[in-house]
């Protein structure tokens, strides 16, 4: 059976998204939910990119859900529950990469106070008798690597994923303003700010404890800052001489008192920045058991390197965040209702193209 998507908004994700769904031979997109008043009316292919689909966008929830669609395919930047609980309400299932894999996140952010989110959602999709799956590359993926990684081992005691990576390319990005780039050393609350933005690795480390079947007593954060030893003219963002452009930001999981899971990102705006944090440009896992094991994740755009810009390598990105929803999909729409993460699912892999 061909699985009927709407596609909830129209971002850089979306866009790889509406990409990826269109070619797959078992999906078919039905309909695209505009974020933006100015959308309602677009066509769905030319909001991302795309040639004319003759499909409307349309802020009209009712007439998306008179679709009938099998699946929602949720990547606004920030989850609304009340649309959320919707969703699921009238049987949809949802795959997102909207700030959620377990819930952790939205239910103990400060700014969005939404304590009963989890209670909330999984309510909803039982009475809709509906799924809702989350994922990214970092976190999600990675997290799910890091769990299959594991079974190489026995007697496992620590898991660690990071993500080290040079940032410049994308230092003028509308996602990085919130992060605190360019603050001077000792900036009042900065780590607090970090930490709010970034807790939705949290969920990261929730989804390992799943897949490795252990119970977590805390979840934690810790953060270190690095600073430009000389002005740094980026481009959207120079950052000044003295302040912040390097970040080591990670996120830990506790059992029994002793850290045993951690989510760590590497954030770097090049190497001129004291303490130096020099950065893989990769995926890390590592896994303390018998025997231990390290792995090495690399990602590159296919295609000529020297011929590519910031928007290919961004597209990449986008990719890399929304594929891993999509192609879970089929297991999503099989899958008993309620707050789904990979621990539930089976095996997610690709498409094979021939």
């Amino acid at each position: 059976m061909t699985i009927r998507i709407v596609q909830w908004t129209s971002g850089g994700v979306a866009r790889q998204c509406v990409r990826h769904i269109l070619a797959r031979p078992d999906m078919e997109l039905v309909g695209m939910y505009a974020y933006s008043a100015d959308k309602v009316g677009a066509d769905a292919g030319e909001l991302v990119g795309l040639p004319a689909l003759g499909i409307k966008a349309t802020n009209d929830i009712d007439q998306l859900l008179a679709l009938k669609p099998d699946c929602v395919s949720y990547s606004p930047l920030f989850p609304d529950v009340a649309h959320i609980e919707r969703i699921l309400e009238a049987g949809v299932n949802i795959v997102t990469t909207s700030l959620f894999m377990t819930g952790w996140n939205i239910s103990t952010k400060q700014a969005w106070g939404q304590q009963d989110a989890v209670e909330r959602i999984s309510a909803a999709a039982t009475k809709g008798k509906a799924s809702i799956f989350g994922s990214g590359m970092n976190p999600g993926f990675i997290n799910y690597l890091a769990g299959v990684v594991s079974g190489l081992s026995h007697n496992v005691s620590h898991v660690r994923v990071t993500e080290s990576v040079d940032v410049c390319l994308f230092a003028g990005d509308g996602y990085m303003d919130p992060l605190g780039w360019g603050l001077p050393e000792g900036s009042p609350g900065h780590a607090e700010r970090v930490l709010e933005e970034t807790r939705v690795f949290g969920d990261g480390i929730e989804v390992m404890a799943r897949m490795l079947g252990i119970k977590l007593d805390d979840i934690r954060c810790a953060i270190d800052f690095a600073y430009a030893t000389e002005d740094l003219p980026l481009e959207g963002r120079p950052i000044a001489k003295g302040t912040v452009a390097g970040m080591k930001i990670n996120w830990q999981g506790y059992m029994a008192g002793r850290c045993v899971l951690e989510n760590c990102q590497i954030w770097a705006m090049g190497n001129r920045i004291e303490p130096p944090m020099p950065v893989d440009h990769a995926y890390i896992v590592e896994v303390n058991g018998d025997p231990h094991v390290r792995t090495r994740l690399e990602i590159m755009p296919a295609g000529d390197l020297a011929a590519m810009g910031k928007e290919d390598f961004h597209a990449t990105g986008m990719t890399i965040t929304g594929l891993p929803s999509i192609n879970a999909i089929p297991a999503v729409c099989k899958a008993e209702p309620g707050i789904r993460t990979y621990a539930d699912l089976p095996t997610i892999s690709g498409v094979f193209s021939g």
